[in-house]
């Protein structure tokens, strides 16, 4: 369900060679350096091999590992789930994985089919029957459909899960592969519709083509049937970019292109390309975000952003007329501006209207705005019951002003709502409800970090029952923000075994926009630290959890906060998941994706950067002096965005010093470490019976803890 993904893959990313192993200066004394190696050999392989017999043997064997990994399987594969749509013209699209298609199939249906409680799908694309005819390990990765005609896509398939993807261009009348259409071989590339004849294609064209960070540094214009090394080059960036990029936006009577560099994860470069050649700067801060609407410009800053006498907020939403803004004048329209308690989420365009959804201390708020002349009307839309919340699924803005609503909670399945500005809304599919809600209740609370800011966190369960275990979630990175969600694993696989759901909304993520984020970038990074371990310590005092039987658990971002609580706040916590986790962050910049995230963490290179996160790398901070609560590491060989070095090399440390670790690598699935809904339910029939296990055996003995503020200081 794209609805959750990860925001991070939205930049191509490159694997390095797999037996490749770069040492920056004064890293002589890593023993484990030989575990970042991706290819056959023996060595790193082996290590690999004997660690996940080790970890199935230990976990795996019982029967109810084998009951609740089918329950969770079922969750997965159910057949009345809602088919979640991706809204193309007049017809909804979706990727559907069952028992049946574990590789999932892409088909559509017209709205009128798709209301039905068994809709007639036209199928396009059968990607088990597609590997099977050409003995291809593929993983459906993405699609562009051809606006405004969406007779054309292409198609992005990888081999295992991975970011790299084959392009491929598909007819979608005639369902089948173009022949001699459009074709890119695996490789991050960024490839997107021009009209049905040009493409605009980022990719790996050959040596100096990449920037340092390994994304393309050229794009080009390709015309159809003709050798990509002709196609025209459009634009250039630095290598030591990101990466770079160009887009056509075809709404009818406003069509426009665009190319730009992105200097670093949120800083960029914009220019809008002219029929005569020339390039106009999009005179936006380098770290707003931009949009064109018909006639409008929409900018949201990062940062404040100083206008004549007039200084916007970071997080505020704007809007001035596309051409007068580009001819200089800056009259601009405040859409949205943030306060202490609210931010924005995210808005999208329907055809005459902008529809806006907030977040006021974490909970869902939506407005409709409309331009009528003489400004912006604006009139509150139906929003999600208290403590649900509310996401825009989809528009159609070349033709219409209806949209997609998703509203959801911790107790309350998935809803998918259909509405018309100014009209009523329908309700078009809900997901089934997966664990008895029964005795369960969502609560609130703020807990105080350690520089006095109140940290907002929910929890999920029985608000009668007495200490018992706990499961603490949290991201805290990029300007992601935790908002409630139902999931079917969460509620089978731990709050049916009687366990609290626990998620924290700590610095670093988006929750109360840019300044929340900003707050916990590079050196400020220890806050989110502080701001977890305050929650942690929070739902102790409250009486909802021992620290013994607490487990927490994160991916990505979050399996670095995993690795910081676990090396500097073990005492809190009875149990550790990492998953697909940064560790090594000496060395993060060196692996795959690690350069492009210098923005957020900082640059190992320099000293000063380097003395921010080496008091906190947890691979660095490991300690054979130390106690650490039992661990468990799971990533995927084919992860070719976080390197799974970061695992291998955290998890054979602390084996070094004695602690209690397990770890399982799954050879697919890329960053989300499983290909399909077998593993995926493995995996995470995995993850819970580790810490069921490790939290039950541990509640009889609660450790007693001091106070967060008297733990390690920063």
């Amino acid at each position: 369900m794209s609805r959750h993904a990860d925001i991070r893959a939205s930049v191509p990313v490159v694997r390095r060679d797999s037996g490749e192993v770069a040492t920056l200066a004064g890293e002589g004394d890593d023993p484990y350096l030989w575990l970042e190696d991706l290819g056959s050999g023996a060595d790193a392989a082996l290590w690999v091999r004997d660690r996940n017999e080790e970890t199935i043997a230990a976990l795996t064997g019982s029967e109810t590992f084998v009951g609740l990994q089918d329950e969770i399987r079922q969750v997965f594969d159910a057949d009345d789930r809602v088919p979640w749509p991706r809204w193309r013209g007049d017809a909804f699209y979706n990727f559907w994985k069952d028992a049946a298609h574990p590789r999932g199939v892409w088909r559509r249906a017209t709205l009128d089919q798709y209301r039905r409680r068994e809709p007639e799908w036209d199928t396009l694309l059968d990607v088990d029957a597609l590997a099977a005819a050409e003995d291809e390990n593929w993983v459906w990765q993405d699609v562009t459909v051809l606006r405004p005609g969406y007779e054309r896509c292409l198609i992005s398939l990888s081999r295992g899960g991975g970011d790299a993807a084959v392009v491929r261009e598909f007819d979608l009348r005639r369902r089948v592969f173009v022949e001699d259409g459009f074709s890119l071989p695996e490789a991050k590339s960024d490839v997107r519709w021009i009209d049905a004849d040009h493409v605009y294609v980022a990719t790996d064209f050959g040596p100096g083509s990449l920037t340092s960070s390994g994304y393309p540094r050229v794009v080009k214009r390709w015309r159809r049937g003709t050798p990509l090394s002709e196609a025209a080059v459009v634009h250039e960036g630095h290598a030591d970019d990101v990466c770079v990029w160009a887009s056509h936006d075809p709404t009818p009577g406003y069509e426009r292109d665009f190319a730009g560099r992105r200097l670093d994860f949120y800083r960029s470069e914009s220019y809008l390309l002219t029929t005569a050649g020339e390039r106009i700067r999009i005179a936006v801060p380098p770290d707003a975000q931009w949009q064109p609407h018909r006639e409008w410009l929409l900018v949201r800053p990062r940062t404040q952003w100083t206008v004549g006498e007039v200084t916007h907020p970071a997080g505020a939403l704007l809007a001035a007329r596309f051409d007068a803004f580009l001819a200089g004048e800056r009259e601009l329209t405040v859409l949205f501006q943030p306060d202490a308690h609210t931010a924005l989420d995210s808005y999208a365009r329907t055809r005459n209207h902008l529809i806006l959804a907030t977040l006021a201390d974490v909970q869902s708020r939506l407005e409709v705005l409309t331009p009528d002349g003489t400004g912006w009307r604006r009139e509150p839309l139906a929003g999600p019951p208290k403590l649900d919340h509310c996401e825009i699924v989809g528009t159609e803005p070349d033709h219409s002003d209806a949209y997609l609503l998703a509203s959801e909670g911790f107790l309350r399945p998935a809803a998918l709502l259909h509405g018309h500005i100014g009209d009523a809304v329908e309700t078009l599919k809900r997901e089934p409800e997966f664990f008895d809600v029964g005795g369960h209740a969502v609560r609130q609370f703020f807990a105080t970090s350690d520089d006095g800011t109140r940290v907002p966190y929910f929890v999920v369960g029985d608000p009668s029952a007495t200490a018992g275990p706990s499961l603490l979630t949290g991201y805290g990175g990029y300007e992601v923000s935790q908002t409630p969600y139902y999931s079917g694993v969460v509620g089978r696989g731990w709050l049916a075994r009687g366990g609290s759901y626990v998620v924290a909304n700590i610095r670093g993520g988006g929750e109360y926009g840019p300044r929340w984020h900003r707050a916990a970038m590079r050196e400020n990074r220890p806050r989110a630290y502080e701001d977890f371990a305050a929650v942690a310590a929070d739902l102790v005092s409250r009486g909802i959890t021992t620290p013994a039987q607490l487990g927490i658990e994160g991916g990505s971002n979050g399996g670095l906060l995993m690795g910081v609580m676990l090396t500097r706040y073990p005492e809190l916590f009875g149990a550790v998941v990492a998953s697909v986790p940064l560790l090594d962050m000496r060395r993060y910049h060196r692996l795959l994706a690690g350069a492009s995230w210098i923005a957020e963490y900082g640059d190992p290179d320099r000293q000063e950067d380097w003395a921010s996160l080496r008091r906190y790398s947890p691979y660095h901070n490991v300690r054979g002096d130390r106690s650490y609560p039992p661990v468990l590491f799971v990533t995927s060989t084919r992860d070719d965005r976080v390197h799974p070095g970061h695992a291998r090399k955290m998890a054979a440390r602390l084996r070094e010093y004695g602690h209690e670790v397990a770890y399982y690598e799954n050879v697919e699935g890329g960053h989300g470490a499983a290909a399909n809904n077998e593993q995926r339910a493995f995996v995470r029939a995995l993850i819970c019976e580790f810490l069921w296990r490790k939290l039950t055996r541990t509640a009889a003995v609660p450790r007693q803890i001091p106070p967060v503020r008297d733990q390690v200081r920063w």
